[in-house]
């Protein structure tokens, strides 16, 4: 699991006053663009980019201005060049947003779908 700390500032509350919808999901690509870096080689961050081709998000309760939230995604599943994400959104104990999202592996030079690397899965699932 990946896991970052993010504040709402005012500027992601929208006219109901709070967290705008796209906020959110601008916070789940954050994590799994952070948790690619983390975890590729040097290599594999050079040649590989993501492009997120669907998201499903289940909103349980807002967010609002000034707080502290957890971003936590893990990677589920691979298959050729689509990688799924499982990410969470919490306030301390109180679960704010529930994601599945699916991304394709493309390559960095051509922006070409890419297989992705077994080592590579291998390496972030912990099966290496």
């Amino acid at each position: 699991m990946h896991r970052i700390a993010v504040e709402v500032a005012a500027g992601d509350i929208d006219r109901l006053g709070h967290v705008n919808n796209s906020v959110y999901l601008r916070w789940i690509e954050q994590a799994v663009h952070q948790h690619w870096q983390v975890h590729a080689t040097p290599s594999e961050y050079d040649a590989l980019d993501w492009i997120a081709v669907r998201h499903e998000i289940d909103y349980r309760k807002p967010a609002f201005d000034g707080e502290r939230l957890a971003v936590e995604t893990r990677l589920t599943s691979v298959r050729r060049a689509r990688a799924w994400y499982s990410t969470a959104i919490h306030r301390g104990d109180d679960l704010l947003i529930e994601a599945v999202s699916c991304w394709c592996c493309i390559d960095s030079a051509t922006g070409r779908l890419t297989l992705i690397p077994p080592e590579a899965t291998a390496r972030i699932m912990g099966t290496a």
